[in-house]
Protein backbone atom coordinates (compact mmCIF):
# COMPACT_ATOMS: atom_id res chain seq x y z
CA UNK A 1 0.00 0.00 0.00
CA UNK A 2 1.63 3.66 -1.00
CA UNK A 3 0.51 7.06 -0.42
CA UNK A 4 -2.09 8.35 -2.90
CA UNK A 5 -0.44 10.54 -5.76
CA UNK A 6 -3.27 12.42 -6.31
CA UNK A 7 -3.00 14.07 -2.44
CA UNK A 8 -6.53 11.94 -1.63
CA UNK A 9 -7.10 11.29 1.97
CA UNK A 10 -10.00 9.77 4.11
CA UNK A 11 -11.00 11.50 7.52
CA UNK A 12 -8.67 9.21 9.23
CA UNK A 13 -5.36 9.07 8.85
CA UNK A 14 -5.56 5.42 8.59
CA UNK A 15 -5.57 2.74 5.85
CA UNK A 16 -6.02 -1.12 6.10
CA UNK A 17 -3.95 -3.64 4.76
CA UNK A 18 -6.13 -6.06 2.29
CA UNK A 19 -3.07 -7.96 0.94
CA UNK A 20 -0.98 -8.47 3.94
CA UNK A 21 2.02 -10.34 3.26
CA UNK A 22 3.22 -12.29 6.59
CA UNK A 23 7.08 -11.55 7.22
CA UNK A 24 8.53 -14.44 6.14
CA UNK A 25 6.93 -14.14 2.35
CA UNK A 26 7.76 -10.67 1.99
CA UNK A 27 10.01 -9.92 -0.64
CA UNK A 28 13.59 -10.13 0.01
CA UNK A 29 15.46 -7.27 -0.48
CA UNK A 30 19.02 -8.28 0.35
CA UNK A 31 19.90 -8.33 -3.46
CA UNK A 32 18.77 -5.02 -3.67
CA UNK A 33 20.71 -3.67 -0.49
CA UNK A 34 24.01 -3.75 -2.20
CA UNK A 35 27.05 -3.23 0.30
CA UNK A 36 28.80 -1.24 -2.36
CA UNK A 37 25.79 1.30 -2.97
CA UNK A 38 25.63 1.77 0.99
CA UNK A 39 29.21 2.25 1.25
CA UNK A 40 29.51 4.71 -1.22
CA UNK A 41 26.45 6.87 0.23
CA UNK A 42 28.16 6.85 3.65
CA UNK A 43 31.08 8.08 1.77
CA UNK A 44 29.36 10.89 0.51
CA UNK A 45 28.27 12.43 3.71
CA UNK A 46 31.46 11.57 5.33
CA UNK A 47 33.03 14.04 2.26
CA UNK A 48 29.83 16.72 3.14
CA UNK A 49 31.44 19.35 5.42
CA UNK A 50 30.20 19.68 9.27
CA UNK A 51 31.86 22.40 10.44
CA UNK A 52 33.30 21.01 13.53
CA UNK A 53 29.58 21.26 15.10
CA UNK A 54 28.32 18.01 17.32
CA UNK A 55 24.91 17.14 18.62
CA UNK A 56 24.85 17.39 22.71
CA UNK A 57 21.32 17.56 23.19
CA UNK A 58 17.83 18.15 23.45
CA UNK A 59 16.92 22.05 23.80
CA UNK A 60 14.38 21.04 26.47
CA UNK A 61 17.23 19.66 28.87
CA UNK A 62 18.75 23.17 28.90
CA UNK A 63 16.86 25.25 31.78
CA UNK A 64 17.33 23.12 34.81
CA UNK A 65 19.58 23.72 37.54
CA UNK A 66 22.14 21.23 36.23
CA UNK A 67 24.18 21.70 33.25
CA UNK A 68 23.49 19.70 30.24
CA UNK A 69 27.08 17.42 30.21
CA UNK A 70 28.11 14.80 27.85
CA UNK A 71 31.58 13.66 26.31
CA UNK A 72 31.66 14.32 22.44
CA UNK A 73 35.06 13.66 20.63
CA UNK A 74 36.55 13.06 23.81
CA UNK A 75 35.92 16.23 25.35
CA UNK A 76 34.15 16.58 28.64
CA UNK A 77 31.15 20.04 27.47
CA UNK A 78 28.87 21.42 29.50
CA UNK A 79 26.03 23.57 28.24
CA UNK A 80 23.96 26.04 30.61
CA UNK A 81 21.37 28.84 29.85
CA UNK A 82 22.86 32.30 30.63
CA UNK A 83 20.99 35.06 32.73
CA UNK A 84 19.53 36.01 28.92
CA UNK A 85 18.21 32.50 28.17
CA UNK A 86 21.26 32.34 25.89
CA UNK A 87 22.87 28.62 25.34
CA UNK A 88 26.62 28.95 26.92
CA UNK A 89 29.08 26.23 26.74
CA UNK A 90 32.23 25.04 27.15
CA UNK A 91 35.15 22.67 28.83
CA UNK A 92 33.32 20.25 31.66
CA UNK A 93 36.51 20.32 33.48
CA UNK A 94 36.69 23.03 36.14
CA UNK A 95 40.02 25.64 35.73
CA UNK A 96 40.74 25.82 39.33
CA UNK A 97 41.35 21.78 40.46
CA UNK A 98 39.46 19.90 37.51
CA UNK A 99 36.67 19.59 39.27
CA UNK A 100 33.85 17.92 36.73
CA UNK A 101 31.35 20.73 35.86
CA UNK A 102 28.69 18.60 34.81
CA UNK A 103 27.93 18.02 38.97
CA UNK A 104 27.99 21.82 39.47
CA UNK A 105 24.46 23.99 39.70
CA UNK A 106 22.89 26.44 37.76
CA UNK A 107 22.11 29.70 39.70
CA UNK A 108 20.75 32.63 38.02
CA UNK A 109 22.45 31.89 34.46
CA UNK A 110 25.71 31.05 36.55
CA UNK A 111 27.17 27.46 36.61
CA UNK A 112 28.55 26.65 40.09
CA UNK A 113 31.62 25.00 40.52
CA UNK A 114 30.48 22.41 43.75
CA UNK A 115 34.38 21.86 44.54
CA UNK A 116 34.75 25.62 45.35
CA UNK A 117 31.82 27.87 43.98
CA UNK A 118 34.06 29.16 41.16
CA UNK A 119 30.89 30.57 38.88
CA UNK A 120 30.80 30.99 34.99
CA UNK A 121 28.82 33.27 32.89
CA UNK A 122 29.72 31.89 29.73
CA UNK A 123 32.27 34.17 29.11
CA UNK A 124 36.21 33.22 29.21
CA UNK A 125 37.25 33.36 32.94
CA UNK A 126 39.94 32.21 35.67
CA UNK A 127 41.27 29.96 32.50
CA UNK A 128 37.90 28.54 31.19
CA UNK A 129 37.47 29.41 28.01
CA UNK A 130 33.63 28.83 26.24
CA UNK A 131 33.10 27.00 22.60
CA UNK A 132 30.75 28.44 20.08
CA UNK A 133 27.39 26.83 21.21
CA UNK A 134 24.02 27.05 18.85
CA UNK A 135 20.75 26.12 19.94
CA UNK A 136 17.92 25.29 17.51
CA UNK A 137 14.85 25.29 19.21
CA UNK A 138 14.61 21.51 18.87
CA UNK A 139 18.60 20.02 19.53
CA UNK A 140 21.85 21.58 21.36
CA UNK A 141 25.04 21.68 19.04
CA UNK A 142 28.38 22.13 20.11
CA UNK A 143 31.35 23.30 18.00
CA UNK A 144 34.59 21.66 18.64
CA UNK A 145 37.36 22.27 15.98
CA UNK A 146 40.36 20.59 17.50
CA UNK A 147 38.26 17.22 17.26
CA UNK A 148 36.71 18.34 14.04
CA UNK A 149 39.38 19.66 11.74
CA UNK A 150 37.81 20.53 9.47
CA UNK A 151 37.30 24.95 8.09
CA UNK A 152 35.15 25.51 10.95
CA UNK A 153 31.09 27.30 10.06
CA UNK A 154 29.67 30.05 12.02
CA UNK A 155 26.55 27.46 12.73
CA UNK A 156 25.77 23.57 12.33
CA UNK A 157 23.93 22.64 8.86
CA UNK A 158 20.62 22.19 10.37
CA UNK A 159 18.07 20.19 7.82
CA UNK A 160 15.16 21.94 6.75
CA UNK A 161 12.00 21.49 9.48
CA UNK A 162 8.72 21.84 9.58
CA UNK A 163 7.41 25.66 11.10
CA UNK A 164 7.56 25.01 14.90
CA UNK A 165 4.55 27.21 15.77
CA UNK A 166 2.38 24.34 14.23
CA UNK A 167 4.88 21.18 14.73
CA UNK A 168 5.71 19.31 18.32
CA UNK A 169 8.56 17.32 18.92
CA UNK A 170 10.75 14.62 20.90
CA UNK A 171 14.05 13.99 21.16
CA UNK A 172 15.20 10.24 21.77
CA UNK A 173 19.16 9.51 23.12
CA UNK A 174 20.65 6.04 23.45
CA UNK A 175 24.17 4.92 23.08
CA UNK A 176 25.82 1.90 21.45
CA UNK A 177 29.56 0.86 20.78
CA UNK A 178 30.57 1.53 17.53
CA UNK A 179 31.49 4.50 15.49
CA UNK A 180 29.26 7.08 13.98
CA UNK A 181 29.28 6.04 10.14
CA UNK A 182 27.65 2.56 11.45
CA UNK A 183 25.41 4.57 12.65
CA UNK A 184 24.78 6.25 9.61
CA UNK A 185 25.06 3.08 7.43
CA UNK A 186 22.22 2.10 9.06
CA UNK A 187 20.15 4.58 8.33
CA UNK A 188 21.52 4.59 4.80
CA UNK A 189 20.20 0.90 4.13
CA UNK A 190 16.51 1.62 3.91
CA UNK A 191 16.39 -2.08 2.79
CA UNK A 192 16.19 -3.52 6.25
CA UNK A 193 13.49 -1.47 7.65
CA UNK A 194 10.15 -4.26 7.41
CA UNK A 195 12.59 -7.47 8.32
CA UNK A 196 14.28 -5.75 11.13
CA UNK A 197 11.06 -3.70 12.54
CA UNK A 198 8.21 -5.52 11.62
CA UNK A 199 6.35 -4.28 14.70
CA UNK A 200 6.64 -0.81 12.94
CA UNK A 201 7.35 -0.93 9.29
CA UNK A 202 5.34 -2.90 6.37
CA UNK A 203 4.83 -2.80 2.80
CA UNK A 204 8.48 -1.41 2.48
CA UNK A 205 9.91 -0.60 -1.35
CA UNK A 206 12.51 1.15 -1.72
CA UNK A 207 11.46 3.59 -5.24
CA UNK A 208 14.81 5.07 -5.87
CA UNK A 209 18.31 5.05 -4.50
CA UNK A 210 22.07 7.00 -5.53
CA UNK A 211 23.42 5.43 -8.57
CA UNK A 212 19.61 4.15 -9.77
CA UNK A 213 18.17 7.53 -10.55
CA UNK A 214 18.40 9.16 -13.68
CA UNK A 215 18.86 12.57 -11.96
CA UNK A 216 22.44 12.45 -11.25
CA UNK A 217 21.89 15.17 -8.56
CA UNK A 218 19.07 13.03 -7.03
CA UNK A 219 21.52 11.62 -3.53
CA UNK A 220 18.71 10.27 -1.55
CA UNK A 221 16.79 7.47 -1.22
CA UNK A 222 13.05 6.94 -1.79
CA UNK A 223 10.87 4.90 0.02
CA UNK A 224 7.30 3.69 0.07
CA UNK A 225 6.78 2.08 3.30
CA UNK A 226 3.15 2.12 5.83
CA UNK A 227 3.90 2.48 9.68
CA UNK A 228 2.13 -0.26 11.36
CA UNK A 229 -0.35 1.30 14.30
CA UNK A 230 -2.67 -2.31 15.20
CA UNK A 231 -3.41 -5.16 13.39
CA UNK A 232 -4.08 -3.96 9.64
CA UNK A 233 -4.44 -0.93 10.33
CA UNK A 234 -1.38 1.04 8.98
CA UNK A 235 -0.15 4.64 7.57
CA UNK A 236 1.29 5.01 4.26
CA UNK A 237 3.68 7.15 3.29
CA UNK A 238 6.31 8.17 0.93
CA UNK A 239 9.83 9.65 2.73
CA UNK A 240 13.36 10.72 1.47
CA UNK A 241 16.36 9.68 3.17
CA UNK A 242 19.16 12.15 2.84
CA UNK A 243 22.41 12.64 4.70
CA UNK A 244 23.21 16.66 5.05
CA UNK A 245 26.55 16.21 6.65
CA UNK A 246 28.78 13.44 8.27
CA UNK A 247 26.81 13.06 11.13
CA UNK A 248 23.33 13.11 10.18
CA UNK A 249 20.37 11.41 7.94
CA UNK A 250 17.44 12.81 7.53
CA UNK A 251 13.75 11.04 6.70
CA UNK A 252 11.60 13.64 5.27
CA UNK A 253 7.88 12.66 4.77
CA UNK A 254 7.07 13.77 1.07
CA UNK A 255 3.53 12.15 0.46
CA UNK A 256 0.83 10.77 2.29
CA UNK A 257 0.01 11.66 6.33
CA UNK A 258 2.24 14.42 7.66
CA UNK A 259 4.25 15.68 4.79
CA UNK A 260 7.03 18.05 5.81
CA UNK A 261 7.52 15.83 8.95
CA UNK A 262 11.17 15.01 9.49
CA UNK A 263 12.81 12.06 11.42
CA UNK A 264 16.43 13.94 12.18
CA UNK A 265 19.34 10.93 13.34
CA UNK A 266 22.46 12.53 14.66
CA UNK A 267 25.46 10.13 15.40
CA UNK A 268 27.33 11.78 17.99
CA UNK A 269 30.89 10.65 18.69
CA UNK A 270 31.90 10.22 22.61
CA UNK A 271 35.25 8.54 22.93
CA UNK A 272 36.32 5.07 24.12
CA UNK A 273 35.18 2.85 26.73
CA UNK A 274 37.13 1.02 29.38
CA UNK A 275 37.97 -1.79 27.09
CA UNK A 276 39.21 0.70 24.28
CA UNK A 277 35.85 0.73 22.37
CA UNK A 278 34.28 3.81 20.40
CA UNK A 279 31.04 4.83 21.85
CA UNK A 280 28.87 6.89 19.70
CA UNK A 281 25.02 8.34 21.23
CA UNK A 282 22.27 8.57 18.19
CA UNK A 283 20.31 11.36 19.06
CA UNK A 284 17.17 11.46 17.45
CA UNK A 285 14.71 14.29 16.67
CA UNK A 286 11.10 13.54 15.50
CA UNK A 287 9.42 16.53 14.40
CA UNK A 288 5.93 15.92 13.07
CA UNK A 289 3.55 18.33 11.64
CA UNK A 290 0.22 17.97 9.53
CA UNK A 291 -2.59 19.88 7.93
CA UNK A 292 -5.41 18.22 9.47
CA UNK A 293 -7.64 20.32 12.28
CA UNK A 294 -7.39 17.20 14.61
CA UNK A 295 -3.46 17.88 14.61
CA UNK A 296 -3.80 21.44 16.78
CA UNK A 297 -5.51 19.13 19.40
CA UNK A 298 -2.69 16.17 19.38
CA UNK A 299 -0.33 18.90 19.49
CA UNK A 300 -1.55 20.67 22.41
CA UNK A 301 -1.23 17.27 23.94
CA UNK A 302 2.56 17.18 23.57
CA UNK A 303 3.67 16.60 26.65
CA UNK A 304 1.64 13.66 27.36
CA UNK A 305 2.92 12.05 23.54
CA UNK A 306 6.42 13.13 24.08
CA UNK A 307 6.96 10.03 25.78
CA UNK A 308 5.66 7.37 23.47
CA UNK A 309 7.57 8.82 20.99
CA UNK A 310 10.86 8.44 22.47
CA UNK A 311 9.30 5.23 23.56
CA UNK A 312 9.06 3.92 19.94
CA UNK A 313 12.16 5.48 18.64
CA UNK A 314 13.61 3.43 21.50
CA UNK A 315 12.15 0.46 20.34
CA UNK A 316 13.67 0.62 16.69
CA UNK A 317 17.34 1.96 17.77
CA UNK A 318 17.77 -1.15 20.30
CA UNK A 319 17.56 -3.12 17.06
CA UNK A 320 19.43 -0.45 15.18
CA UNK A 321 22.29 0.21 17.49
CA UNK A 322 22.49 -3.74 17.47
CA UNK A 323 23.15 -3.65 13.52
CA UNK A 324 25.71 -0.63 14.13
CA UNK A 325 26.95 -2.62 16.86
CA UNK A 326 27.54 -5.66 14.36
CA UNK A 327 28.92 -3.62 11.57
CA UNK A 328 31.69 -2.38 13.78
CA UNK A 329 32.76 -5.39 15.33
CA UNK A 330 32.72 -6.61 11.96
CA UNK A 331 34.86 -3.67 10.59
CA UNK A 332 37.29 -3.69 13.60
CA UNK A 333 38.03 -7.45 13.27
CA UNK A 334 38.34 -7.20 9.22
CA UNK A 335 35.60 -9.47 8.83
CA UNK A 336 33.00 -7.04 7.19
CA UNK A 337 31.61 -8.05 3.76
CA UNK A 338 30.96 -4.98 2.45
Amino acid sequence: MTPDPAGRRGRLPLSLRRRAVPWARQRPTWRDAKPALIAAAVERARARPSGNWYVVGASRDLGGARPLARTVAGHEVVVWRDAEGRAVGGPGSCPHLGAPLRDGAVRCGRLVCHWHGLALEGAPFAGWHPWPVHDDGVLVWVRLDDAGGEPPLEAPVVPARPDPAGAMSAVYTGIGTCEPEDVVANRLDPWHGAWFHPYSFVDLSVLEAPGRSTDEDDDGFTVDVSFKVAGRLVVPVRAVFTAPEPRTVVMTITQGEGVGSVVETHATPLGPDDRGRPRTAVVEAVIASSDRAGFALARRATPVLRPLLRAAAGRLWRDDLAYAERRWQLRSTGRFPG
